[in-house]
């Protein structure tokens, strides 16, 4: 396990909205060596990238037409490279987003492989026997190539799926067991891109969709059986490299595939979406909505169990936002959002914060997709630095996302001198964080008082006791605890005398004797 995971907390950077400092409208990697400083002074000392490779960007980089080299848009190699000694000199960790499952139709292993069977990249997609075999229960691109053959897309049609086999072969004509040579050849591939970047200088990857490498695999065995094998490459020849999974199944991803931390995603109904984004009937119960209709016990349910079987083996993420998630503040207000974020801190595990989350970026509405975001671009808009052009993203006179141009924008300027924002509060949570072992990734976590549609939700991280009230209401439960001091506190709240008493929308923190 590297060890500096346990006082890590991660910043996401989506590369393109970041900084842009050539002037075309496109963030790059100069912009966020230009910016280190300002990620150092949140808190953060690890960056999540994602994907920097060469790409025609139909999916946002997701889409890889080169492993091993950087987008020209965002610089290249060398840039790379000087982006992760500056990091490490700053006492920063950088994680690349890898992308395992699938590449983009121009990468040049599909151009081979797309030719003809006689491709010595034949295997390395999967294709059936004929373009008139095309079975429904897969999603096929069909009459495309010139090799008599259809082949199986993971997303968009233009992400032929990599091919790693197929765990229950029901097309014998065409799928390939795990073991087969062209499968093998696939995962002895993935981990020579690795290699490629741990040598120049990252300190590990994010996975992309990384349950989804072996077919018809439902439990996911032969799946867990490739990372396994990668968490042994690099327990043996990067011991300090680090591997999160985009997966939310902890005691899949991390106990049986070996990853070190795994995202506690907001699929519907799971934790991360009981606290924000859980939505019934038409209206929003997630626990941190004022409106006091979401359920603790939910999100107990859903967290705990994970928590317990993956403790000593690996981390759960809680994050902020993701680049594929609608930003917080489409959900609930400014005073909901400080509560969250002061949760999603001090819970265990490594936390990740979205950029822009920390000044209460909004999640912009009704603009066109770009790169294949959809939906998804509107929490890929720039990122917003101060009062000028662009709100100090890009000199361009056209970013290729439009900056938020509604009246009063949160930016880093307005709000790091703003003692009642967003910002405060995730800096001084993140603070905490590093100066107290007991609120880090390891220290100990105890359910202390939560109850099916009641507030206050009251844990203990070691020595200190933590005590949320989301609802518009004060709320009073008798608990005695021997407290020693406040430490922190978001709005009215106490603890004294065996009762802890919580005002409406209150955070507080105790130490305990």
């Amino acid at each position: 396990m590297p060890q500096w995971l346990k006082d890590a907390v991660f910043y996401e950077i989506y590369p393109q909205s970041f900084y842009d400092t050539n002037g075309d409208g496109i963030g790059d990697l100069q912009g966020i060596i230009e910016k280190l400083d300002y990620v150092k002074d949140l808190g953060c000392n690890a960056i999540w990238l994602n994907p920097i490779y060469d790409s025609p960007f139909m999916d946002a980089g997701y889409d890889v037409r080169d492993y091993k080299k950087v987008a020209p848009r965002y610089g290249t190699n060398e840039d790379a490279v000087r982006l992760f000694e500056q990091a490490h000199k700053k006492g920063i960790k950088i994680l690349l987003d890898l992308v395992p499952g699938h590449t983009s139709d121009t990468h040049q292993w599909f151009s081979q492989a797309k030719q003809s069977t006689d491709s010595p990249l034949a295997g390395r997609y999967i294709f059936t026997n004929s373009v008139w075999e095309a079975p429904p229960q897969y999603k096929f691109m069909c009459g495309i190539c010139p090799r008599d053959g259809n082949y199986l897309v993971n997303f968009f049609s233009s992400q032929p799926a990599l091919n790693y086999g197929f765990y229950d072969i029901t097309h014998p004509d065409w799928q390939m067991p795990c073991d087969h040579p062209d499968c093998l050849a696939t995962v002895e591939a993935l981990k020579d891109i690795m290699r490629f970047w741990l040598d120049l200088g990252a300190d590990g990857f994010r996975v992309d969709m990384a349950d989804s490498l072996v077919k018809n695999d439902e439990e996911k065995i032969a799946t867990a059986k490739i990372w396994r094998g990668i968490r042994e490459m690099l327990d043996k020849d990067y011991p300090q490299a680090a591997l999160v999974s985009e997966w939310s199944n902890p005691e899949r991803a991390i106990n049986n595939a070996g990853f070190h931390m795994d995202f506690c995603l907001d699929h519907c109904k799971n934790a991360n979406n009981y606290l924000f984004r859980y939505t019934e009937d038409g209206e929003n119960k997630g626990f941190f909505n004022k409106n006091g209709k979401g359920n603790i016990m939910d999100f107990v349910r859903a967290y705990v169990p994970g928590y317990e079987k993956t403790k000593g083996n690996g981390y759960i993420s809680m994050f902020t936002c993701n680049h594929d998630t609608p930003r917080l503040t489409n959900y609930i207000e400014k005073e909901a959002i400080k509560l969250g974020y002061a949760v999603i801190f001090t819970l265990p595990g490594v936390p990740f914060l979205y950029y822009g989350d920390e000044i209460g970026m909004k999640y912009a509405k009704n603009i066109p997709s770009v790169e294949g975001g959809f939906n998804r671009t509107g929490s890929r808009t720039p990122m917003q630095w101060n009062s000028g052009k662009n709100l100090g993203f890009s000199s361009s006179d056209k970013p290729y996302i439009p900056v938020d141009s509604s009246e009063g924008a949160p930016t880093v300027e307005n709000q790091k001198s703003d003692p009642d924002s967003i910002y405060k509060v995730v800096t001084d949570i993140i603070r905490l964080r590093h100066e107290n072992e007991d609120l880090q990734a390891d220290g100990d976590f105890e359910v202390v008082y939560a109850e099916e549609n009641t507030f206050p939700f009251i844990y203990r991280r070691g020595a200190f006791v933590i005590a949320v009230n989301p609802s518009a209401k004060e709320v009073s439960v008798d608990i005695d605890l021997p407290v020693s001091e406040t430490i922190y506190k978001i709005n009215d709240s106490k603890a004294e005398d065996g009762r802890v008493t919580m005002g409406a929308q209150s955070f507080l923190m105790i130490k305990t004797k």
